[in-house]
């Protein structure tokens, strides 16, 4: 039996408000601000022991190794570990902020994801984002690739995609829709770099690329007719929307999406109804019930979507339930569709301030029961791992951390040390770069 298992980035004991997503609105707004890594930490672990008692599978990836010196060091800085931290701070702070970034926290962005049953080859298969489009997320790659080939051992794994012209930003553009009718993959992408007569966004820069998401779909082996490439709206782009996740989610037969979401969303309505039949269920919120803005503002778009044994529920921010057009949409779709069976409001705030939501927090993998009892037993979420994880937060996170803290080679030091413990205390084993050069 297929089903979705949901890997969820924990938060990074560097956790911070640096303002390095251009594009990101929240991200920009609160930079410079004090950051509360344990308490993002906590509201993350409460995010996964919702949904595990919801009766979904939960899993969780561990943060990366932040700073990652390696990045440092190549810019020309020498000396020691501490020599290297302490001369970043003093010569290339944004060098230093991008290099403890705790972005990995958005595993949306890990990676796109395919089902055994979809693929050609019958293999799951994973490709890593290259997150080129952001110096401080391009950072990730490699150690992501590593903890994805720890976490998914049955799986088939790509590398990321090279250059720039194959810009991936990971599932946060890829939605699997199916019914019993069909099954449709569909990316989003915000530019195509082969026609330069398509639009662009003008304010803010498109990080998908037509050609990354086509490519994904050949090296995923995914038939033509299981596939579905549409443009997002130059506009929503230079609103806000830097990702297709900001203003669309969907699982199985419902798709949730902004009339403004894409180039020609009626057209993309139409091919998904064509291919999934009847029984597919868009629910398409226009202009008038609630503009782009505020759904960026909200993150309405960015809810969990997930398919219980209760039926479809909805996670989303508790900023939501506090602005009146938004929670209006959602009472909506509650009374008006068969799919939406309830709502959740969870406070996520450290994350939202950061740029992200409910959906951006989690990585969806869809598993057989044979393919899911590969991962490893400590990164599945249950209550003896929720109760792990939680002392090991409140033991190691700080309080409060600025940017000025990243400056204090402590921090490198007690976040280390956190990730061995953690490693340790999980039976997961030497995962980080650090520990096998020891």
């Amino acid at each position: 039996m297929l089903r979705e298992m949901q890997f969820d980035g924990l938060v990074g004991p560097t956790h911070n408000y640096a303002g390095l997503s251009t594009g990101n609105v929240a991200s920009t707004h609160h930079g410079g601000q004090v950051a509360h890594p344990r308490i993002a930490a906590m509201q993350g672990l409460a995010k996964m022991r919702f949904v595990h008692e919801l009766g979904v599978d939960q899993a969780f990836l561990p943060p990366l190794d932040r700073p990652i010196l390696t990045a440092l060091r190549d810019t020309g800085l020498t000396g020691t570990d501490d020599d290297i931290i302490t001369a970043a701070a003093n010569t290339a702070p944004l060098m230093l902020a991008q290099a403890s970034s705790a972005s990995s926290m958005w595993t949306a962005n890990a990676a796109t994801i395919a089902p055994s049953c979809d693929s050609n080859d019958g293999a799951v298969h994973v490709t890593p984002a290259n997150l080129l489009s952001k110096a401080h997320r391009a950072l990730e790659p490699m150690q992501t690739s590593a903890l994805l080939k720890t976490a998914l051992p049955c799986a088939t794994h790509h590398r990321p995609l090279a250059g720039m012209a194959l810009r991936d930003e990971g599932a946060a553009n890829h939605t699997r829709l199916h019914t019993d009718q069909g099954v449709v993959h569909l990316f989003a992408y915000g530019t195509d770099e082969d026609d330069s007569t398509a639009p662009a966004p003008q304010k803010f820069p498109a990080r998908q690329t037509r050609a990354a998401s086509a490519t994904i779909a050949r090296h995923h082996q995914l038939a033509d007719d299981r596939v579905l490439l549409v443009q997002q709206h130059p506009d929503v782009i230079d609103a806000g929307v830097f990702h297709n996740d900001v203003i669309s989610v969907g699982t199985g037969r419902v798709l949730l999406t902004h009339e403004r979401a894409f180039l020609d969303t009626d057209a993309v309505i139409t091919m998904l109804a064509d291919r999934l039949g009847p029984t597919f269920e868009p629910l398409v919120v226009t202009d008038a019930m609630l503009s782009v803005d505020d759904a960026v503002q909200t993150y309405l778009f960015n809810s969990q979507l997930l398919d219980t044994p209760e039926g479809h529920v909805l996670i989303c921010p508790a900023d939501v339930e506090r602005h009146a057009a938004a929670r209006a949409v959602v009472d909506g779709w509650i009374a008006d569709s068969s799919s939406i069976a309830g709502v959740h409001y969870l406070d996520l705030r450290e994350s939202m301030h950061n740029g992200g939501g409910p959906a951006c927090l989690r990585l969806r993998v869809p598993l057989t029961d044979a393919e899911r009892a590969t991962v490893p037993n400590g990164l599945r979420i249950n209550e003896d791992t929720l109760q792990l994880l939680e002392a090991w937060v409140q033991r190691w996170y700080p309080e409060t951390l600025t940017a000025d803290d990243l400056a204090d080679p402590a921090l490198m030091h007690t976040s280390r040390e956190a990730l061995a413990d953690l490693c340790t205390q999980a039976h997961l084993g030497p995962l980080y770069p650090f520990q096998q050069e020891a």
